[in-house]
C-alpha cells in the first residue's frame, strides 16, 4: 500500500524539488564580491611639457620672510605681465593664499607675510654675503657655473642654431658658446672663483633623445610630431637635465648662461645678413598669463620671488652690461613696446626680464647673456676669422677675436661688480 495517495503525490514532488533547489543555493560557493567603484582621481594640475608637479611644501621655509608690500611689488612689476595671477593668488594684509592647482577646489598654500623684511633661506650667496677678500681676488669664495648655450656639433642643425654663408665656415652657436666658456673659465679662476662648466663638449647633457619623445609629441596638435619631439629634446629635456645638474650637484652662487644673439635669417643655407649688432642681458621675470596658470611655473615664479634672485641679478647684470658695452661698443637692444613676454628694468637699458626655462629652473641668480648678432655683417666677419690672440684687421678695423672679447668683457664686468659690492679685509 502506498504511503501517499494520488492526490498527495504532486505535493510530495514539489517538496522534493524545493529541497533540491534550497540545497543547491546553500552549498554553492559565494560569488566574489563586486569591487567598489574607485573614487575618481583628482585632476592633474596643468603643467609645462615634461614638468613634474611641484612640492609646495618646499615654500614653507619662506614663511614670515617677506613683507606684503615687497611681495606685491615684485609680483606685479617684475614677475608678471598681466592679471591672471589674481585668479590663483589672493593677497590680504597678513598672507598670500596660493592655489596649488587650477581650480578653486585645489589645495591652498598659505604664505604668511613678515612685518619687516628678513633674510630669505637659500644656498647661494649675494656679493655682500661673501667673506671679505682682496681687490686682486674679487671672486674668491664665489661659486660660478658657466652654461654654454645650446649643444652644437652634430646637433647644431637639428636645434636650428646653424647657418652658412656660401663656402664659409658654418656658424654653430653651441660651438661658439663652448669656445667662450673655455676662455672664460681660467679668467674667472684667476680672479679667485670656483668655476664649473655645465657642458664641456658638443654633446647633450640629457640622456633622452628625440625618438623617446615621439609618443608624447604625437599627442599634441602643434604641427609635425617629429619636429615637436626634436624641440622637446633640445629646448626642454636638455635644459631640465642641466638644471638638475646645477641644482643638485653644482649649487653655485651664480649661473652665467652664454649665448650669441641673432635675428631671423630665413634659409640657413642662404641666410639673411643684417647691418646691425647689439647687446642685452636677460633676468628672470615677465611670466605671461598663460605661464602663471601652469602650476610648475607658478611655483618657480614664487620661489624666485621669495629668494630675491631679481635684486641680485639686477646688481650683477647692471655692472656686467655696462662693462660689456664699454669694451665691445655694442648698443642696447630694445624689445618692441607691445611685447607681452618681457619687461624692461627701470634705468637699465641693457637689462630685460624674461621667463626662459634656464633662468627659471636654475635655483640661484642667473645672468643670461645675449651679445652680438650672429647673422650681422659686422659680427659674421669676426666669427669667420675664428679665435686668435691680439688684434687683426677685420672689415677695415683692428679688432680682437670676438670670442676673446666676449670672455674678457664678461670677466671684467664680474670683477668690477664684486670688487665694488663685497666687503674688504680690515
Amino acid at each position: 500500500m502506498s504511503l501517499f495517495s494520488k492526490r498527495d503525490r504532486p505535493l510530495f514532488v514539489l517538496a522534493i524539488v524545493l529541497l533540491v533547489v534550497v540545497a543547491y543555493f546553500v552549498s554553492r560557493p559565494a560569488p566574489p564580491p563586486v569591487p567598489a567603484t574607485p573614487a575618481p582621481a583628482p585632476p592633474r594640475p596643468a603643467l609645462s611639457m615634461l614638468a613634474l608637479p611641484p612640492d609646495w611644501r618646499a615654500l614653507e621655509i619662506y614663511q614670515n620672510t617677506i613683507t606684503r608690500e615687497e611681495f606685491e611689488w615684485l609680483l606685479t612689476t617684475v614677475f608678471t605681465t598681466g592679471n591672471a595671477w589674481q585668479t590663483c593668488i589672493a593677497i590680504d594684509a597678513t598672507e598670500a593664499r596660493i592655489q596649488t592647482g587650477n581650480s578653486p577646489a585645489d589645495e591652498i598654500f598659505h604664505l604668511r607675510f613678515a612685518p619687516a623684511e628678513s633674510a630669505a633661506p637659500r644656498h647661494w650667496r649675494s656679493a655682500k654675503e661673501l667673506p671679505p677678500t682682496s681687490p686682486e681676488k674679487p671672486l674668491a669664495d664665489l661659486k660660478i657655473a658657466i652654461d654654454p648655450g645650446h649643444i652644437g656639433g652634430e646637433w647644431a642643425k637639428l636645434e636650428e642654431r646653424w647657418f652658412v654663408v656660401g663656402s664659409g665656415t658654418p656658424v654653430q652657436e653651441g660651438d661658439m658658446t663652448l669656445l667662450v666658456a673655455n676662455l672664460l673659465k681660467p679668467r674667472l679662476e684667476a680672479l679667485g672663483a670656483t668655476v664649473s662648466l655645465v657642458r664641456d663638449k658638443t654633446e647633450p647633457v640629457t640622456s633622452i633623445r628625440p625618438d623617446a619623445l615621439l609618443s608624447l609629441a604625437q599627442d599634441s596638435t602643434a604641427g609635425s610630431p617629429q619636429k615637436l619631439a626634436e624641440r622637446l629634446f633640445y629646448r626642454t629635456a636638455e635644459i631640465r637635465a642641466r638644471a638638475d645638474l646645477v641644482n643638485q650637484s653644482l649649487k653655485p652662487d651664480l649661473v652665467l648662461c652664454l649665448h650669441f644673439n641673432a635675428e631671423a635669417w630665413g634659409d640657413p643655407n642662404q641666410p639673411i645678413l643684417i647691418d646691425r649688432s647689439h647687446l642685452h642681458l636677460l633676468l628672470n621675470g615677465a611670466y605671461t598669463d598663460e605661464e602663471v596658470l601652469l602650476a610648475d611655473q607658478r611655483f618657480a615664479l614664487l620661489q624666485k620671488l621669495l629668494q630675491r634672485t631679481h635684486q641680485e641679478e639686477v646688481l650683477v647684470g647692471a655692472t656686467v652690461a655696462g662693462t660689456f658695452a664699454e669694451i665691445s661698443c655694442l648698443p642696447a637692444y630694445a624689445y618692441p613696446a607691445e611685447s607681452k613676454t618681457v619687461r624692461p628694468v627701470a634705468g637699465q637699458p641693457y637689462l630685460w626680464v624674461r621667463n626662459l626655462l634656464a633662468n627659471r629652473l636654475y635655483d640661484c641668480p642667473v645672468i643670461f647673456m645675449e651679445p652680438y648678432v650672429m647673422n650681422s655683417t659686422i659680427d659674421h666677419a669676426r666669427i669667420q676669422a675664428g679665435d686668435y690672440g691680439g688684434l687683426r684687421e677685420i672689415s677695415g678695423k683692428l679688432q680682437p677675436s670676438i670670442f676673446h672679447e666676449y670672455a674678457d668683457a664678461l670677466a671684467e664686468g664680474l670683477a668690477r661688480h664684486y670688487r665694488r659690492s663685497r666687503p674688504t679685509p680690515r
